[in-house]
């Protein structure tokens, strides 16, 4: 079964644009809830998006330099 990963709200203050600086893992790795997906950067921090299910990553959904909001689609697991 495939699931939407989405970018969860990360709290009152990012309310600023929020960029994928890096991916972390890439297509076909196989991953454990926890593992980190990818960094994301605010103008006041960087922080490490964890896999919501254990799965396979089988599709990117955003690129690096790419800025995101609360509820976007970032990439598909096959759980």
């Amino acid at each position: 079964m495939h699931v939407e990963v989405t970018l969860p709200n990360l709290g009152e203050d990012t309310d600023s644009e929020i960029g994928i600086s890096a991916w972390l893992a890439k297509v076909g790795d196989r991953l454990a809830e926890g593992d980190d997906l990818l960094e994301l950067t605010t103008d006041k921090a960087a922080f490490c998006l964890p896999c919501p299910h254990d799965g396979i990553l089988v599709e990117v959904s955003v690129q690096e330099g790419d800025t995101v909001e609360t509820g976007d689609v970032v990439c598909i697991l096959d759980v």
